[in-house]
């Protein structure tokens, strides 16, 4: 007995000694982040600069990006929200981090979206030179002479989705029943995802019972299991579990709909490969151009079947959220604002005689009102509302005149640029388009003023990270505009307020007239409720 007492006593005492020492490990590591680490002296909330945990919490919370905007109002242009990192809200900062010449690199954040090890995509590979040469690969089915003939399909599926709308409306002259426009939205621009990247359409447009209608739901629950994970306080430890068993621990834990999205994806491209092996004359869409690309060095396919089924994956969700993020935006500010809607279906039906008129040319690019509304969406509805980060290279950084060390991770908030003042003046948070349009009269936007809100609009990012599929996103929301504009007349459903803001969501989502977006890398949202009635001849 005697001995057991001994051996009792010998693990309490191991215990309270390892108790001690991990004591010591983390008072020392609070010390140094607030005293000794060379961010010091950027300023933050204090447990922010003293543990990664605040972050974390607010992207499992998704409002990282209402607790980023705030601290800018609270500490000024440049905040240390985690114990290596550095935010700006600034477009000098802007321009030092993102430029093609910037002395960076993408962040161990992207690199936690993979699955597995061998599963890298244009988003998740942080190698410079390896992930220049993704983009060079990708940029083959994004090319000015693709985008052109993507607009064909892009115009079948509007107007199929405008038909779909009308035959519901009927022979009368009401409104039609209310619609979660997000709704109705993700379903057209996910069918011509699928047209341009598979080479079929999923038709979950369609009326009736379509088991691939979850998709896009399941994108989301997607994105809400592995964004925490991305801005975890242990990500380098993740890092390096992951392909040391811990991703199949993910793949075990993961919700029903993230598996049902990883199965889709496979499906997808299983069902695309045996139609690539059969077609006599190759369909160029997207996936053609992935799937006959080759190493410039070998000769060798460019992709492993794998890699193939990643890359695509990350098509489904870039080619269906962001365009569909943007158009949620659009349609929630233009209905909230009926004389600023009234004006711009004004400008694209003296534009064009018939809706046969309005493809994408010289003609549908030159209506400024148009393209001023889209750029107004954007511009409060980023696509990525919390930063893009990057981590800074052996050498190291001059931000905004300040040099920062190799290893910190910086960036700029989207959510918090797009409302700054400096830039945007005092009415930063409203929907104005004509603060994108040239006008000599009093009041009116001048050149400088457009050149400096251009300074802080960055919708499809720039330099090494810039979005390789911006020209086709760009005429895919112009068309969808225009030719629903052209026969629809659409308005907010009396009394919705959903989608808008709520004083029971807190601070910086109180205000209705604001599109309200859930931070999960990507801006989830709901609403606007809409009705739409058939343009009288």
């Amino acid at each position: 007995m005697s001995g057991l007492y001994r051996d009792g006593g010998s693990i309490a005492s191991w215990v309270v000694s390892l108790a001690a020492v991990v004591s010591f490990l983390l008072f020392g590591n609070i010390i140094y982040n607030l005293c000794f680490h060379p961010l010091a002296h950027v300023p933050g909330p204090f447990w922010a600069r003293v543990s990664g945990i605040p972050s974390w919490y607010h992207a499992i919370r998704g409002d990282r990006h209402l607790w980023l905007w705030r601290q800018f109002h609270v500490y000024g242009y440049r905040i240390r929200p985690e114990p290596n990192t550095v935010l700006f809200c600034d477009p000098d900062a802007y321009a030092d981090i993102y430029s093609m010449k910037s002395n960076v690199r993408r962040a161990p954040f992207f690199a936690a979206f993979k699955r597995v090890e061998n599963e890298n995509t244009t988003l998740t590979e942080i190698d410079v030179a390896k992930h220049a040469r993704k983009r060079k690969l990708l940029a083959l089915s994004f090319t000015d002479q693709s985008v052109r003939a993507a607009s064909e399909f892009v115009i079948k599926h509007v107007d199929r989705w405008v038909q779909i709308i009308s035959q519901e409306i009927g022979d009368c002259t009401n409104w039609s029943a209310p619609k979660d426009f997000t709704e109705l939205i993700d379903t057209l621009v996910f069918d011509i995802m699928g047209d341009l990247s598979f080479g079929k359409s999923f038709d979950i447009k369609e009326p009736g019972i379509n088991p691939l209608k979850v998709i896009p739901h399941n994108i989301a629950q997607y994105l809400r299991f592995y964004y925490p994970i991305c801005r975890s306080p242990f990500l380098h430890l993740l890092l390096w579990l992951k392909p040391r068993g811990l991703d199949k621990v993910f793949d075990l834990i993961s919700p029903p709909a993230v598996r049902e999205y990883n199965d889709f994806v496979y499906q997808s491209v299983t069902d695309r490969i045996t139609l690539q092996l059969r077609q006599s004359e190759k369909r160029q869409d997207m996936f053609h151009f992935l799937y006959e690309a080759r190493d410039p060095d070998t000769g060798q396919r460019a992709y492993e079947e794998d890699e193939l089924r990643a890359e695509c994956s990350l098509l489904i969700m870039a080619g269906s959220d962001t365009a569909s993020i943007s158009l949620s935006s659009i349609f929630f500010y233009l209905t909230g604002d009926p004389d600023r809607c009234q004006k711009l279906i004004q400008e694209i039906r003296t534009t064009f005689k018939s809706v046969e008129e309005i493809i994408w040319g010289p003609a549908l690019q030159s209506c400024n009102y148009l393209r001023a509304c889209i750029d107004e969406g954007m511009r409060l509805t980023p696509a990525v509302a919390s930063e893009h980060p990057r981590e800074v290279l052996a050498g190291g950084l001059s931000i905004h005149g300040e040099h920062y060390p190799a290893g910190t991770i910086v960036g700029t908030v989207p959510w918090a640029s797009s409302r700054n003042r400096d830039v945007y003046g005092d009415d930063a948070e409203a929907f104005r388009p004509e603060r994108w349009i040239v006008d000599a009269s009093p009041g009116g936007a001048s050149k400088e003023d457009i050149a400096r809100y251009k300074s802080g609009f960055h919708p499809f990012l720039s330099g090494p990270g810039g979005c390789i599929g911006k020209h086709l996103a760009m005429m895919e929301m112009s068309l969808i505009v225009a030719r629903t504009l052209f026969r629809l007349n659409i308005r907010r459903a009396p009394g919705s307020t959903l989608g808008g803001g709520q004083p029971s969501l807190g601070w910086g989502a109180s205000d209705e007239t604001q599109l309200h977006i859930e931070d999960a890398y990507v801006s989830l949202r709901h609403g606007p409720i809409v009705q739409f009635k058939k343009r009288a001849l």
